[in-house]
């Protein structure tokens, strides 16, 4: 994965003025990795998370493993990550690959929680109507089990995004690169420009995934779900 341009725009002078293609770019960039950071995270996180729900013995161990993982320092997992996928250290991979090994404990938990949460009598009364247990858990679990999974998302999806930034520091992470370039070159603006605009992406992606949970289950009441 490569950046967005071949040449990225440079932040100019002290100000805003002139810069706003420079925090969009890297305002692009740090949605991008964010996004395929958190659909790798999920795309993992689901078979574990499911797992970890027919197999109650194996939910400890999934547990206890993703959150070791959530444990190791970021900077550290993306240098390691880094060398040891021989990628190099200016590629966003090893980036998004640290990013969803820190989404897993979020999202596994979530998952479980929230397929545990339905109330057996509405399982039972799916198999007494013929549901087979696949069918069960797709039509009537899942579904119910929407509101966790999205709360899960949601902490993952503002844990990434401010996660982004570190990669800053070897010249990538999207807006950290403006944060670092910043300090560097002493230019105020610059950082406030990175900043906020994270902030500013972060609340949006919540918002959207907030509005995504009332499309998907409008039979929650919204005081309940908040």
């Amino acid at each position: 994965m490569t950046t967005l341009a071949a040449r990225p725009p440079s932040w100019s002078g002290f100000g805003f003025d002139g810069n706003w293609d420079v925090v969009w770019y890297y305002t692009l960039a740090h949605l991008r990795i964010s996004a395929l950071a958190l659909v790798l995270g999920a795309a993992v996180a689901f078979p574990l998370g499911l797992a970890g729900y027919r197999w109650r013995r194996s939910y400890p161990a999934i547990l206890g493993v993703t959150s070791v993982l959530y444990t190791v320092p970021s900077l550290s997992l993306l240098v390691l990550l880094g060398l040891g996928f021989g990628l190099g250290l200016l590629n966003d991979k090893p980036l998004i690959v640290a990013l969803a090994i820190y989404t897993l404990a979020i999202l596994v938990r979530n998952l479980v929680v929230g397929l545990r949460a339905v109330p057996d009598s509405v399982k039972d009364a799916a198999t007494g109507v013929g549901y087979t247990p696949l069918r069960s858990l797709l039509a009537i679990e899942l579904p119910l089990a929407v509101p966790a999974i999205i709360a899960g998302l949601r902490v993952a999806a503002v844990s990434t995004i401010s996660l982004v930034s570190v990669g800053g520091v070897l010249g990538r992470g999207g807006l950290g690169f403006l944060f670092f370039e910043g300090f560097r070159r002493n230019r105020t603006s610059e950082i406030v420009a990175g900043i906020g605009a994270s902030i500013l992406l972060a609340v949006v992606v919540d918002i959207a995934l907030v509005l995504t949970r009332r499309v998907l289950t409008p039979w929650t009441p919204t005081r309940a779900a908040r």
